[in-house]
């Protein structure tokens, strides 16, 4: 039985103590035709996605719209770099690794997923750690998704019914107060249909985002010396630390 790394245990810890610093700083690559470009942006982390048989390998879960320019980003290159400060413990964590997006199974990008996961299972993909190990035990990505969706306030799901992220704003704010507040999961004979062509619309746009760590840059400030660790993940999935100068 493998156990957890301990860059992983190290955050659980920090967020115990800390538990509203669950913003972190994603970067990905936009290829246009000047050259690649580094994009940042925040997520929220939703929580830990670990195989049921590799509890060395964890990703961690995040959520986006499936409209958003991260999503091509990710789809065209999958390795990123996230940044995570936690305020409360003042500790760093930068994870380096491979990314990828889960859309719904009628978005047109699923293709793209489903290759990239055969890809894991072929060992042609860089990605062999957590995400190589769920594809091995056919794990249910649209089960986890609705899953995920399911735990999003009726405010946040609101928000996957707006127009596309980043387009212009037809209309200005008079046209956003239109836009549907909130979206409760429909019930059986409720006779809402707005609100059920909503909650279809939500989802549909509605994404995991994965992230399956290679390295990751550990620095501990709220210690006397200052540590830093450096943790890389080996061809054998296994989890190698150095200690650094921070």
């Amino acid at each position: 039985m493998t156990t957890a790394p301990r860059w992983k245990t190290a955050i659980s810890n920090a967020l115990e103590k800390s538990s509203k610093s669950n913003v972190i700083q994603l970067a990905t690559i936009d290829a246009n035709s000047t050259g690649p470009i580094p994009k940042v942006r925040s997520l929220i982390f939703r929580s830990f996605l670990t195989p049921s048989g590799s509890a060395s390998q964890p990703l961690l879960l995040s959520s986006t719209d499936i409209r958003t320019q991260k999503v091509q980003q990710l789809n065209t290159n999958h390795k990123l770099e996230l940044a995570w400060w936690i305020e409360g413990t003042q500790e760093q964590f930068r994870v380096s690794g491979i990314g990828c997006v889960v859309p719904a199974r009628e978005d047109e990008s699923y293709e793209i997923f489903e290759r990239f996961v055969q890809s894991t299972r072929s060992g042609t993909s860089t990605s062999s750690g957590g995400l190589a190990a769920l594809v091995r035990e056919n794990f249910d990505w649209e089960k986890k998704r609705v899953e995920v969706f399911k735990t999003m306030s009726s405010h946040m799901k609101a928000s996957w019914c707006r127009p596309v992220p980043g387009s212009p704003l037809i209309g200005g704010e008079d046209e956003a107060k239109k836009w549907p507040k909130t979206v409760e999961e429909p019930k059986d004979g409720d006779g809402d249909e707005e609100n059920r062509r909503n909650w279809e619309t939500a989802l549909r746009n509605f994404a995991l985002v994965l992230v399956d760590p290679t390295e990751v840059d550990y620095v501990e400030l709220g210690v006397i010396p200052n540590k830093r660790t450096k943790f890389w993940r080996t061809e054998e999935g296994q989890w190698e630390e150095m200690a650094l100068v921070p």
